[in-house]
């Protein structure tokens, strides 16, 4: 287990392999782990790190700096500290609306920019998660015992194929999400519309989406291809809002494809 101290807290990361950097972010309410697959996959070209952001995972944090921003802002303090002065930078969910604001923020910081099944804008959110971005609804989802837990069971063979992994690891994660980032990240996603702003993009994106997505809307995949001109996007017919978990092999080959050009 890896740790560097920003101004806002201590960022728990995971490198794996040799070779290139690439960066990747985590989904709302998940951690590091979801990318364990894709680093192996990865290992032998590339040298990945995989963060867990302020507020969720094994990250610390200091007041209430959850917005999307915020978190662009803790990528590039992780990036100085590892002296990484340009990468690639792939995000699921939530991490994928951070490293296309990434790009937009800090373009010379970019090589190029996967994301999985991420809202270009808040209205692309579930209705739960829209729901989670209401801070009485969200505390009251928080703290009841168990009601987020079962609900969340109870859905989760719609949600991935592979749905037992998932929910493991999201109860695991769950556990350690403090009420603060689980409000404030949901609440700043649900305030995100990126499509005036894509055409400012340069360089290579990559748009992964499940066709059978009910987290994320699979349309934020069209209004990623209008907008952002160096963008291509696959939509992934058996999978759900986990490409990685749902069609990994396929998932991982596009990966590569993408980075290797």
């Amino acid at each position: 287990m890896s740790s560097i101290v920003t101004d806002r807290g201590v960022v728990h990361y995971e490198a794996y392999g040799r070779g290139r950097p690439v960066i990747l972010l985590h989904c709302w309410l998940g951690s590091w782990s979801y990318w364990l697959s894709t680093m192996e996959a990865l290992s032998s070209t590339h040298k990945t790190y995989a963060l867990d952001f302020w507020g969720f995972g094994e990250s610390g944090t200091r007041g209430e700096h959850f917005r999307v921003s915020d978190y662009v802002e803790m990528v590039v303090q992780f990036m100085d500290r590892l002296g990484l002065r340009r990468a690639p930078v792939m995000g699921h969910s939530m991490g994928g609306t951070v490293s296309l604001s990434l790009a937009l923020a800090h373009p010379d910081r970019v090589q190029k920019v996967t994301v999985v099944g991420s809202p270009i804008v808040g209205d692309g959110l579930a209705l739960m998660l829209r729901l989670a971005s209401k801070k009485i609804l969200a505390a009251l989802a928080y703290k009841l015992p168990g009601m987020l837990p079962l609900g969340v069971r109870l859905s989760s063979p719609f949600l991935t194929r592979d749905w037992r992994t998932w929910y493991r690891m999201f109860e695991k994660d769950l556990s350690r999400t403090t009420m603060k980032s689980f409000h404030y990240s949901i609440a700043s996603l649900r305030e995100t519309d990126l499509r005036p702003r894509l055409r400012e993009i340069r360089v290579p994106v990559l748009g992964i989406y499940g066709r059978n997505d009910r987290i994320v809307n699979p349309n934020q995949g069209e209004l990623l291809a209008r907008g952002a001109m160096p963008a291509r996007v696959a939509y992934f017919e058996h999978s759900g809002h986990f490409p990685m978990l749902d069609e990994p092999d396929r998932f991982h080959r596009a990966l590569r494809d993408f980075l290797d050009r």
